[in-house]
């Protein structure tokens, strides 16, 4: 088994990822909580690659990692990039609240995640890339207890839910975490097998 990196420090996001990739021949390992890297890109695939990049070459190991956002029309896409770190708040409680106080009664409550997603080879050069995004509108307040982050207001009209109430096979299959993995399966699968 390869060991893949994973250039986070959630848990969350682990787990997700444990999920995707599960039956290949990747063995997936945190990155080490001192390891951080700035986000200093201007889109999601540029901080993805960052990332993976960043790991990738400090750790001599397969990295892959990801940015993901919500990106709100009404706010002209924001919090977008800054989505973790939204408004200086400290939880994701607080990030839910500053969104639906700066939307406030707006009409219009279109938005979507994206998640780019990156893999770097241990010298740091770039394997393979993909991008995911979901769309959806934000709710008038929180709804469900599951997930993480923006979930329990971003609601997906079709599924008649919001990430937070849908379970974790549903959204893994839906989101835009789940969209980018799907893209990057099966170069990941050949790419398994040349390793």
């Amino acid at each position: 088994m390869t060991k893949l990196i994973v250039a986070t420090s959630n848990q969350g996001k682990l787990r997700e990822m444990k999920t995707y990739l599960q039956g290949l021949n990747w063995e997936l390992a945190l990155k080490p909580p001192e390891l951080e890297v700035e986000e200093t890109g201007g889109t999601f695939m540029e901080n993805a690659i960052l990332k993976a990049v960043s790991v990738a070459k400090v750790m001599k190991e397969w990295a892959i990692a990801d940015d993901s956002g919500l990106m709100v029309e009404a706010l002209n896409g924001a919090p977008g990039i800054y989505s973790a770190r939204y408004g200086n708040c400290h939880s994701d409680a607080e990030r839910n609240l500053k969104l639906l106080a700066e939307l406030g009664d707006n009409p219009n409550r279109q938005a979507q995640f994206v998640c780019a997603v990156a893999i770097a080879r241990p010298d740091g050069t770039i394997s393979l890339k993909a991008e995911g995004i979901c769309q959806g509108e934000i709710l008038t307040k929180v709804s469900g207890s599951g997930g993480f982050g923006y979930d329990p207001i971003f609601y997906v009209p079709e599924m008649e839910k919001t990430f937070a109430e849908m379970d974790s096979e549903m959204k893994n299959k839906i989101s835009h975490r789940g969209q980018a993995f799907k893209a990057l399966l099966p170069q990941l699968q050949k790419l398994s097998v040349s390793i």
